[in-house]
């Protein structure tokens, strides 16, 4: 794709392109500003690099050879990468003598070993993601190896298109954003049902596992970040304020609060574990070229919950809660969840046997759990190693959302303790746990694996009654009221419209059950019950309707 980009467009440089998970992206300094139609004729020119076979060919540079070629070549977005490569000497490739780039490697052999493409997108990226930098045009493109799988990933890219959770929260009237706080969701009514039912859901599944929920403060001192470990690791993405002189900090996490909770009361062995659970609403700082929806905003909630234990207790809390995430999460129908285990990272604290220690936790527990998982290579949070879990969507996405992760460090640094059976002080450890991760993230993943036709349950509005004239009105009224006193979420729908359109209208509205009413069912004391989805489902008594919702909704089918 560079190679076509430079090809057609004489003068632009290159910066950075990855192969990411979708495919890959290039982005390029060029004097041309791109459009749609420009996108076709680069696809084109691939297809004639593709077509013509290029061999590739790697060779080996000093570091100073490949700074002097690139600077003569006038990329100096290549220029200033090498000058910050720690390395003696780095790979350059070439094809066909018509074209070089700086990459690791390795390559397929030849272009015409590629076989079905597609560019998909252009959008602004800032140099190395700093606002200060020159905003770069950024071009998504993706690859197959048939053009068979390229067709159903771009027919699953259309249906994604329709499924945007931005787009639903508009038509749905679910949530907005506004300048007057950019990256941060405005909930609508609707749409504040939807969270709230949701957390209520949670409520109850901890409450089973016998979890209890805390409140910890927005403000906390920076001292009290600097004593975490998360001013070190984590400041860039924190937001700071001033009170009386003394410095604060808006929480980017949870886990400091919570730990000064469990401290301020004495803690024996036989109270332990003790499950503290939060959901704690978190700032953290975005660029606003990184904001997506509600996937990536500045201010969410952490479902938290924080576990201190014992080092005896660590595989059976671990179990425990492996099985409550994956129970809730098929309760929303992701079934196929994949698990990995995350290790050190390169940027992290404590010693070598605090880590090892933690890290064999985590896999004797997946391990007693019969559960296969991958590895990630220093994919762990900076205080100790985690296990991630991601979910496939209805149109076979993959989400990263719940995680585990177990920390010896944290009870280190804040001096936690308890009493021993033997009388004496011991340390304990922490299990730090999500599931949703951010609720806000795992609201619009549900938009999306619903497709805004939420079930019974977590739909705003659950059944609307539509009477066919003006005559059914009292009757409507009054299944409405009762209804509402059974606890149903209800609308009316009296307006002088056809019964058609009123029928369209709630399915555009998306909503799971619309009860008519006309002359036959007001002298039988009757409904016809409609299901979303243009699905009659007959005439029924009000009595029968009620017990029909009530046992979908138990069961939250």
């Amino acid at each position: 794709m560079a190679q076509a980009i430079q090809d057609l467009f004489p003068g632009t440089k290159l910066a950075i392109g990855p192969s990411i998970k979708e495919g890959f992206y290039y982005d390029v300094d060029s004097p041309v500003q791109f459009s749609e139609s420009d996108l076709v004729r680069i696809e084109e020119r691939m297809r004639e690099i593709i077509r013509e076979g290029q061999t590739f060919e790697r060779k080996d540079l000093s570091k100073k050879e490949a700074i002097e070629f690139f600077r003569k070549k006038g990329e100096l977005y290549k220029v200033e990468i090498l000058e910050g490569i720690d390395a003696d000497q780095v790979s350059v490739y070439w094809n066909a003598d018509k074209f070089v780039d700086l990459c690791r490697g390795p390559h397929v052999q030849k272009t015409s070993d590629v076989k079905a493409i597609k560019l998909l997108a252009i959008a602004g990226a800032y140099w190395r993601g700093d606002e200060r930098n020159k905003m770069l045009q950024r071009i998504y493109g993706t690859a197959f190896g048939s053009e068979k799988e390229l067709d159903d990933y771009l027919k699953q890219l259309e249906e994604a298109k329709k499924r945007d959770h931005r787009k639903l929260g508009r038509e749905l009237d679910l949530f907005s954003f506004h300048e007057e706080s950019p990256g941060v969701p405005f909930y609508h009514p609707k749409g504040t049902i939807i969270y709230d039912e949701l957390i209520k859901f949670w409520r109850e599944e901890h409450q089973k596992e016998n979890y209890v929920e805390v409140k910890t403060p927005m403000i906390l001192t920076d001292e009290l970040w600097k004593r975490s470990g998360h001013y070190e690791h984590y400041k860039d993405n924190m937001y700071f304020t001033k009170i009386d002189d003394a410095n604060f900090a808006i929480k980017p996490m949870n886990c400091p609060g919570g730990v000064l909770i469990f401290k301020n009361t004495p803690k024996s062995y036989r109270d332990l574990p003790i499950r503290l659970a939060e959901l704690g609403l978190v700032h953290r700082h975005e660029l606003s070229g990184v904001l997506h929806g509600l996937f990536r905003v500045k201010a969410f909630t952490i479902d938290d919950a924080h576990l201190y234990v014992t080092e005896d207790q660590i595989q059976e809390e671990m179990l425990s809660t492996l099985q409550l995430i994956i129970r809730i999460y098929k309760a929303f129908g992701f079934d196929k969840i994949e698990i990995d285990l995350s290790t050190r990272p390169k940027d992290s604290m404590g010693s070598d046997a605090i880590w090892e220690k933690a890290t064999s936790g985590l896999v004797n527990a997946l391990n007693a759990a019969g559960i296969k998982y991958g590895i990630q290579e220093g994919g762990g949070a900076f205080y100790g190693p985690k296990i991630d879990f991601h979910i496939e969507d209805s149109i076979g996405r993959t989400w990263q959302c719940g995680t585990i992760q177990l920390d010896f460090s944290m009870p280190e640094r804040f001096e936690i303790e308890y009493v021993g059976p033997d009388g004496k002080f011991h340390r304990p450890v922490m299990i730090h746990r999500a599931v949703f991760g951010s609720v806000e993230r795992f609201y619009g993943i549900l938009v999306e694996h619903f497709a805004g036709a939420f079930p019974l349950w977590l739909s705003p509005v659950q059944i609307r009654v539509c009477s066919i004239s003006e005559k059914q009105e009292g009757y409507a009224k009054d299944l409405c009221a009762k209804l509402k006193q059974a606890g149903f979420r209800v609308e009316l729908d009296i307006a002088s419209e056809k019964i058609g359109y009123k029928i369209r209208e709630a399915e555009t509205q998306k909503i799971p059950y619309t009860a008519v009413v006309g002359d036959k069912e007001v002298e039988a004391k009757t409904l016809a019950l409609r299901a979303r989805g243009r699905k009659d489902l007959g005439v029924m008594t009000l009595e029968q309707l009620i017990e029909k919702l009530k046992t979908e909704i138990a069961a939250k089918a």
